[in-house]
């Protein structure tokens, strides 16, 4: 029985050792975009670690990881998938269940609206319009109406989507996120000088907060109209991030009904569990315990601060890992439905959105 167990640990180790290079390549790569993303214009225009990790990730898959893909490819897969899951769970270190408080029921009701009709459009065109593999639709429906990139990577396990897939819809949270940070200020701006409608600072936070794709982005947004409106946007954001764990369980639910074998396919890449046909992303659960651990405010700042600094370096591990898989010529294959889908999706935010907004406002 000893013998038994030392071998066992034997082989574990062996297979740690084996994750080693990998690591260190991803490693290096997260370094080299935390560097990069202290530059002050990649800062103002929400040019996040996560970003610039998956970008310099898609150069060194598309020049010197073909050459060492056998000695790597064990810590890659070790960085997609169990980092990534953990990056996930200590995410719910940025919220607790107070947000929700601050932005009241309109403001959770305006994120909730706008991401069920977000992801159901996405989901609708994208594979009846587009004629998309749900997949990407799907992928791409999380990215716009949840959290980007972060949205994208946690959707992915219960997905099962594939590397190109993943990173269409990442570029496209990139591409359209960014013009969001530009244009919402500008159409503050223009409004306030026309007198199209009412809208203080915090109805412009409500509406940037629930409707433009990334964290980051959406602090851009804000700040360049007023402290206040930046509070309240990250605020409304932060309630829609919490949304997140919700939403993975109901797709796992969808799926597993809809798509049995592409939902045990979801499970087995992401090491989930498939309970009476339904995929479990026990990820999501860790992710709503952290914010509630959080929410109870024993946790002293420092700790917290360090801990979401670890978590940036884990999600960004984990995104650089998605970004060496991916190969350039399988994104040029997928075309230019996915761009047009997420212009779609960016135009409904605007619109669609901002008439939830008007709406629900009213109501309360």
């Amino acid at each position: 029985m000893s013998y038994l167990r030392s071998s066992v640990a034997l082989a574990e180790e062996q297979d740690w050792y084996r994750c080693v290079p990998g690591l260190a390549l991803m490693g290096a790569v997260v370094f080299l975009a935390l560097q990069l993303a202290k530059i002050a214009w990649l800062q103002a225009h929400g040019i996040s670690v996560l970003t610039l990790s998956i970008v310099l990730g898609m150069i060194a898959g598309n020049s010197i990881y073909p050459r060492i893909a056998a000695v790597s490819a064990p810590g890659v897969g070790f960085s997609k998938k169990t980092l990534l899951r953990a990056g996930i769970i200590l995410y719910g270190l940025r919220l607790t269940f107070q947000d929700i408080a601050k932005v009241g029921v309109p403001g959770v009701a305006i994120d909730a609206l706008v991401l069920t009709s977000t992801f159901a459009l996405s989901c609708w065109a994208g594979t009846r319009f587009f004629k998309m593999d749900r997949r990407c639709a799907m992928l791409i429906g999380a990215g716009s109406s949840i959290c980007g990139a972060a949205a994208v990577m946690a959707a992915e396990p219960v997905i099962g989507g594939r590397s190109d897939q993943v990173t269409s819809a990442v570029s496209t949270v990139v591409v359209f996120g960014t013009l969001a940070m530009l244009l919402y200020p500008l159409m503050y701006e223009l409004n306030g000088h026309y007198h199209l409608v009412a809208m203080s600072p915090t109805n412009y936070g409500i509406y940037a907060g629930s409707t433009i794709h990334e964290v980051a982005q959406v602090v851009a947004a804000g700040r360049t109209v007023t402290e206040s409106a930046a509070n309240t946007a990250v605020i409304t954001k932060m309630v829609r991030v919490m949304m997140l764990a919700p939403f993975l369980i109901a797709l796992s639910a969808y799926l597993s009904r809809s798509k049995p074998n592409g939902a045990k396919r979801g499970a087995a890449e992401a090491g989930t569990e498939a309970r009476s046909g339904i995929v479990i992303p026990w990820f999501a659960f860790g992710f709503i315990a952290v914010a509630g651990i959080n929410s109870l405010n024993f946790l002293s700042s420092a700790l917290v601060s360090a801990a979401i600094s670890i978590d940036t370096v884990v999600l960004a591990m984990a995104m650089a890992a998605l970004g060496v898989t991916t190969h350039i010529s399988a994104i040029r294959i997928a075309g230019l439905k996915p761009l047009a889908l997420a212009a779609l999706l960016f135009a409904w935010l605007i619109v669609g959105g901002f008439a939830i907004n008007v709406g629900l406002l009213k109501v309360w």
